[in-house]
Parts: structure tokens; sequence; C-alpha cells
């Protein structure tokens, strides 16, 4: 099977890029943008809430590797699905949950699998589901920001964690394990 592509957002695609990138099956994961109405948006105005877009991760993946099932349970597990426009500190429309389907049959196992999943959650899962338009990869900063940034405070005291927290539950389908 050929490879596939995965656009999702999970609040700050530092994170997403972080976690997506441990995982087997998985042969990149680029950050960027999606979802909105403003083409070619930097970061500085993807930030202002007027672009419409939001902080995504491109994961291309192998299906006989990983399946699409187990990427989104382990996007539903990296963040919280039922926070509008926010995740954590992170608080505005582009830190907002969403995942962007393919095609109609992508649609709707997508659909499916979050209606079958809420009830895991008490309050109402708040992720926005949208044919993927345009894919805007993210400035050559944005790019590796947890693995060149370790010392960053961010890095330190959010992503760190939560990198952390993904390796103790989520050790079996790591590319390496600790």
């Amino acid at each position: 099977m050929s490879e596939k592509v995965l656009v999702i957002g999970t609040g700050c695609f530092w994170c997403s890029e972080a976690i997506f990138k441990l995982i087997k099956g998985v042969n990149n994961v680029v950050p960027g943008y999606a979802g909105g109405h403003t083409e070619n948006p930097t970061y500085r105005e993807v930030c202002t809430d007027k672009t419409g877009h939001a902080e995504v991760v491109k994961v291309s993946y192998e299906p006989d590797v990983i399946s699409l099932e187990k990427l989104l349970e382990l996007f539903m597990a990296t963040h919280d699905p039922t926070s509008l426009n926010k995740q954590g500190n992170d608080i505005g429309t582009q830190y907002r949950s969403i995942i962007l389907y393919n095609d109609d049959a992508e649609e709707k196992m997508i659909k499916d699998f979050l209606k079958e999943h809420q009830k895991n959650y008490s309050k109402p899962i708040v992720t926005e589901v949208q044919k993927l338009d345009r894919f805007y990869e993210a400035e050559d900063y944005h790019h590796n920001y947890f693995a060149n940034n370790q010392s960053n405070p961010y890095c330190a005291m959010v992503i760190k964690p939560e990198v952390n927290d993904f390796i103790m539950k989520h050790g079996n389908i790591l590319k390496l394990q600790k």
C-alpha cells in the first residue's frame, strides 16, 4: 500500500510534531497551517485569529504499518478534543482541535470514529472535521522545534512532559523504545 497523509491539529504544532514523529509507520511530520481562508499565511498572521487557519501537522504514514484508526486514537490521546479553541494555556482558534480529510470515505470514517468515541467523554467533542483544501508549510524555524530547542522554557515545561507521558503510555508503537 502506498503512503497516505493525515492533517490534524491538536493545539500547538510543536508538540504534535514531536509526538507523531515517534510513531512506527509515520514517515514524516511537517508543521503547517490549514483550515482557513488566507493564502500563504505566516505564523504571525495565523496568531491573529483572522486567517481562519489552525496550527496543524501533515502526517505521512504507511497504512500497512499503522492504520488511520490508530492514528485517530493517538490524535484523541494527545489533546483534549472537548476544549474549544484552547489547549492548556494556548488559546485561540489556531489551537483548535481539527481533522482535515482527503475524500468522502475518510470523512465518513472520521465522523463515525468521533461519534463512537463521544461515549468516552462527559463533554461534547468539538473537533472540527473539514475537507483538506490547502496545507501551507510552516516557516523553517518551526520544523523540528522541540528537537532543536529543548532548553526553551515552553519545550521544557510543556512539550517534554507531554512527550514523556506519550512514551510511557504508548511505548509499544514507538520507532525507538526507551
